[in-house]
């Protein structure tokens, strides 16, 4: 009777993956397929209205083919592979993210506990929050006199609000409940965070830094499109100068799709840490 039963359900098992396989490839094949395809027939239909300036597909396609066989050339100290600058501006805003990670958590822990933190804090945060992160970068240049480190430190900047907002939000949205019994078993406040507090907050601190690394890698490009060096941003501003909008399309790629697998990534450690799958993970 068990081996009947078992084989049942393993019969069930695969007629309901035959009827979901279909539905499968759908979803996260043709559908996405069908949506780029839109897209590159309306970079064609504008290419052929501009065609002066604009180039097709197939035409950006054949004049990146270098960038795309070869992303780590060297060439001289000028003339680096797409790779290079890729790897540059990532080095910058993965520095730039951590640092403000490390800084924000302890923030948002402090103003979502205690609430004469969060009353002197609070003004603070909503005043900074909304400034334009470009417009930090003219007091950056003036601290740091080198285009690198104001970059950095941009990046620092800009990374700080999602992450402290959303901490203190997780954090201040623990049940009191859980907070009231563990003050009746005489639990030490440091157990209280990393037992209660902590875990239950962690969902929420996630959230923030993929909002926060998402923001960082957009403003990469605008920093970098000032500041000049070696760097995806420059890249795409250089080319522009130059009147190649073929690398130019080639960029905008890369950049979406290298933003696209650090929002993976950083889901990943969310699940990895969590135990739980992420809502509105990419993949």
């Amino acid at each position: 009777m068990l081996q009947l039963n078992l084989a049942a359900i393993a019969v069930a098992g695969q007629v309901a993956w035959r009827r979901a396989k279909p539905l499968l490839i759908r979803d996260t094949v043709l559908l996405p397929a069908l949506g780029f395809l839109g897209i590159i027939l309306l970079w064609w239909l504008a290419a052929i209205f501009n065609p002066d300036l604009m180039p097709t597909p197939p035409e950006a396609l054949v004049a990146n083919l270098d960038y795309i066989l070869h992303p780590f050339y060297r060439r001289g100290p000028g003339d680096l592979g797409i790779g290079w600058l890729l790897l540059a501006s990532l080095r910058r805003v993965i520095l730039g993210f951590f640092l403000a990670a490390i800084v924000a958590i302890p923030i948002g822990f402090l103003v979502g506990m205690s609430k004469p933190a969060m009353m002197a804090l609070n003004p603070v945060i909503q005043i900074f929050k909304p400034v334009s992160p470009l417009a930090w970068l003219p007091i950056a240049l003036a601290i740091f006199n080198l285009a690198d480190p104001s970059a950095i430190f941009v990046i620092f900047i800009t990374s700080l609000w999602p992450t402290i907002i959303n901490t203190a939000l997780g954090v201040s949205s623990v049940s009191q409940d859980y907070i009231d019994v563990a003050r009746v078993l005489e639990m030490p406040r440091w157990r209280r965070i990393t037992k209660i507090i902590w875990p239950a907050s962690l969902p929420y601190i996630f959230t923030g830094l993929r909002i926060s690394l998402g923001i960082a890698w957009l403003v990469i490009v605008a920093v970098e499109m000032l500041t000049g060096g070696i760097g995806i941003g420059f890249f795409v501003w250089d080319e522009w100068n130059r009147l190649n909008l073929n690398s130019v399309f080639l960029a905008i790629l890369v950049i979406g799709v290298t933003g696209l697998l650090l929002d993976y990534a950083v889901s990943k450690v969310e699940q990895l840490v969590t135990h739980r799958t992420t809502p509105g993970t990419n993949f």
